[in-house]
């Protein structure tokens, strides 16, 4: 009889699996306001969510808690992402929030992300952009509110840890619906002063507060920009656009201030260093060419001076000796040359040279004559021809022609009346 009793455990274990296979309860969107909230030195925050009527318990774990750029407070209207389940131990229903986002800047939020997107798919997050920010500036600008937190932190910080360096404030607007007019305007003329290093940013705020920094035009302003340029909008935990597109983005003003300037105790003891370097690195020097001093003023040349003087003398003489020797030897060739050609039998016999090239001349005349024409027509023979062209046949011509013929002294023109073979017989 008791079996149809269930334990308040084995309940609480139904409602639970009831509740998370749920597939509408995966994934709920609330919005409320805050109350109870706790800061768990966990990390976590716990905290509940409620309107008019009703109120959930609800808890976000460190690993999405650190994710909010802002701390939620007492009575902070939100709205709310999450899933729901049963808390055994207490047997009460609540919300396990993934993501925190202030009501009545949600949209705000969703411009915050698109942007950043849009940005990000065009490169002007990518760290090969990144410009380098100077060891030792001199020159340093800042944007920001005149009054307030922040330029009193930069300052005084910049003065304690480099007090050489030279500021120059640009007050501008940092919070209102066209604050951002206005740090673009200041940025645009910071960039005019030829600056080493410009600090951009203010101190803490709701995430309304800080969203003139969240401007496409102030973002690529910066972007453009040939000033390094560090961001330091907000507290640790706040980011906004122009963070992302900053070269170097600091957590707080005054961290902006320490990224800046290098401290002046550092610089002091790393010149010191320097120094010492220097002065170990010229002892070395010195003690090192000084021994190359000792080694020639003590070398056996120096000692010995003529002795090198006499080696470069018997060097000349064995040159000038090699020297007379090649004359001499090139002359000597020269003259028995020259005799050659003094006792060439040509030369001494130049009319025989002349006979044989008349000879020679004589013989191709003759056989230039043999193959003139002219000469075999004195001989008997003629060329005949018909229309200017030579006959080599019988059958070139034909009865009734009208031929021409060459002799050696002049032209016959004739009439042909028969043409036959060597036999006599008629074509």
């Amino acid at each position: 009889m008791n079996d149809k009793y269930l334990t308040v455990t084995a309940l609480t274990r139904y409602l639970k699996y009831k509740i998370e296979s749920d597939s509408n309860l995966r994934t709920v969107y609330l919005k409320g306001e805050i109350s109870n909230f706790k800061a768990h030195s966990t990390g976590h925050f716990y905290f509940s969510i409620k309107d008019e009527n009703s109120i959930i318990k609800a808890i976000m774990f460190k690993s999405n808690a650190s994710k909010l750029n802002f701390i939620p407070t007492e009575g902070m209207k939100v709205l709310v992402t999450g899933s729901i389940s049963v808390y055994p131990q207490g047997g009460t229903y609540q919300i396990y929030v993934e993501d925190l986002i202030e009501d009545g800047v949600g949209n705000l939020y969703i411009a915050f992300e698109k942007l950043k997107e849009k940005l990000s798919k065009e490169g002007l997050f990518d760290k090969k952009y990144k410009k380098q920010i100077p060891k030792i500036p001199e020159k340093i600008g800042i944007v920001t509110a005149p009054t307030g937190a922040a330029v009193k932190d930069i300052i005084s910080t910049i003065r304690r840890r480099f007090p050489y360096a030279e500021t120059y404030l640009f007050p501008a607007l940092v919070q209102g619906e066209n604050a951002h007019l206005d740090i673009i305007k200041k940025v645009s003329q910071a960039e005019s002063y030829n600056l080493d290093v410009l600090i951009v940013g203010r101190g803490g705020g709701s995430f309304e507060d800080m969203n003139c920094f969240n401007n496409e035009e102030l973002a690529r302003l910066i972007f453009s920009l040939n000033t390094p340029v560090i961001s330091a909008v907000g507290h640790e935990i706040d980011y906004t656009i122009i963070d992302f597109v900053a070269d170097l983005r600091a957590p707080t003003p005054t961290g902006a201030a320490e990224m800046a300037v290098p401290n002046v105790a550092d610089v002091i003891a790393g010149i010191n260093q320097y120094k010492i370097r220097l002065q170990e690195s010229i002892k070395k020097k010195v003690k090192m060419n000084s021994l190359k001093l000792d080694a020639l003023k003590n070398s056996f040349v120096i000692k010995n001076p003529m002795l090198m003087y006499n080696v470069k003398t018997q060097n000349l003489d064995n040159l000038i000796e090699n020297l007379n020797k090649a004359m001499l030897n090139k002359i000597d060739k020269t003259k028995l040359r020259l005799n050659e050609i003094k006792n060439n039998y040509v030369l001494k016999n130049p009319d025989l040279l002349y006979k044989k090239h008349i000879d020679k001349l004589n013989n191709i005349i003759e056989k230039l004559e043999l193959l003139n024409p002219i000469s075999m027509l004195k001989k008997g023979y003629s060329l005949t021809y018909i229309n200017d062209k030579v006959i080599s046949s019988i059958s070139d011509v034909k009865e009734n022609d009208e031929i021409n013929v060459r002799l050696s002294d002049g032209y016959i023109n004739a009439k042909v009346e028969k043409v036959g073979d060597l036999d006599g017989k008629k074509d």
